[in-house]
């Protein structure tokens, strides 16, 4: 039996999104999903047991930043991240490329790898396919990805071609140092950025290899929306409709219906952590900046609409106090809000697939969310 299994549920008949259930050592999930991000085995300020409260089934780690704290070898003498931070159910882990190309200021890509340096000290570092497997089966995820260029965006196509072409052979290395396939799946990266060709190119590449999960990299780092969508449509259809895909760093409420409606299964980002740290939050009607004046006196929830712990408990008001007083407790309640909002959004994804109506969601809730104004404000 495989590492890991998808197993296809339901197609909308509206949209052709997909409604599934991928089958990993530690568990079993449905998808569309949407994972939190725990980049330092850890998602910021939540315990597992909020993670499970809200209904997380899936969090990412990130391989590059525990490669660096504590070490792979010290998390492997643990028991591997599971036993380290006490999650019994299903992780992801990165390859670390996309920190090794957005963290650090200098690098070289050769055949072999990429030389770099340490964000945090300045050490020079060297990280190729090879490695980035060596740490990834020492941290001992469900789900572990091939070692990738992220390229930038815009490329040019005589970049985009080189590097995808290298991303391949990488990819066919990893899959040659994988030490642990009994346990652990490895997925593909495809890359190829805006263009199609190299898309096309991309995909055939990794399904040649077999690998039993394809992410779609290279999105959500600068390009408009309009244009992730397109390479979405011309991109889902590439990947065999047996193994789950996974659109890497997006979080936005608007861009997880639209990626699930263009065949996406799996989706991750440190969004609603990260401006929940700045008293941003996601609401049933748009985004609601909670340090405003305005609520310095409002004594209701976050989220009139929302069951979370938070919007159960304590009000704006007292939110605002916290998050002007830097105090942790904030970040804590405006973390759990978000993080629930998007988990508590695929769930309402996950029953407009099986009610065949996710079109219909979309529309009635881009309306509400205030997504076809063209003056909305977005994240």
């Amino acid at each position: 039996m495989a590492a890991i299994r998808y197993e296809l549920i339901k197609t909308c008949k509206q949209t052709g999104a997909r409604l599934g259930r991928v089958h990993t050592p530690h568990g079993s999930f449905e998808t569309p999903i949407f994972m939190p991000v725990g980049t330092l085995a850890t998602v910021k300020t939540m315990s597992p047991e909020d993670l499970k409260e809200m209904g997380a089934k899936i969090i990412l780690s990130n391989t590059y930043h525990l490669w660096l704290r504590p070490g792979h070898e010290i998390i492997r003498e643990a028991g591997g991240l599971h036993q380290f931070m006490n999650w019994d159910r299903p992780i992801l882990t990165d390859s670390g490329g996309f920190q090794v190309f957005s963290l650090s200021k200098f690098r070289k890509i050769e055949e072999e790898g990429v030389h770099f340096r340490n964000h945090l000290n300045g050490d020079k570092l060297f990280l190729s396919p090879e490695k980035a497997m060596e740490i990834q089966n020492a941290l001992g995820p469900d789900i572990m990805m091939a070692f990738d260029e992220c390229p930038p965006f815009p490329a040019t196509p005589e970049y985009m071609k080189n590097s995808v072409e290298r991303t391949s052979r990488w990819a066919e290395r990893c899959l040659k140092a994988h030490k642990r396939p009994e346990d652990q799946g490895l997925f593909g990266i495809v890359q190829g950025g805006e263009y199609e060709e190299f898309r096309k190119q991309s995909a055939r590449d990794l399904v040649s290899l077999d690998f039993p999960g394809y992410a779609i990299g290279g999105l959500s780092v600068g390009e408009p929306k309009d244009v992730m969508n397109r390479v979405l449509e011309f991109t889902t259809p590439l990947l065999p409709a047996n193994k789950p895909r996974y659109l890497m760093g997006v979080g936005s409420p608007d861009s997880l219906i639209d990626g699930a409606i263009r065949g996406v299964d799996m989706f991750d980002c440190v969004l609603p952590t990260r401006i929940a740290r700045n008293g941003t939050l996601m609401t049933s009607t748009g985004r609601l900046v909670v340090k405003n004046a305005k609520y310095e006196r409002d004594f209701g929830p976050i989220d009139e609409n929302c069951s979370c712990y938070t919007c159960r408990n304590y009000s704006r008001a007292y939110i605002r106090h916290l998050i002007r007083c830097d105090e942790t407790f904030g970040i804590r309640l405006t973390s759990y809000h978000n993080l629930h909002f998007l988990i508590e959004l695929m769930e309402q994804v996950r029953q407009a697939i099986r009610e065949d109506r996710l079109g219909d969601f979309r529309e009635e809730y881009f309306e509400r969310y205030g997504f076809n104004k063209p003056d909305a404000k977005n994240f």
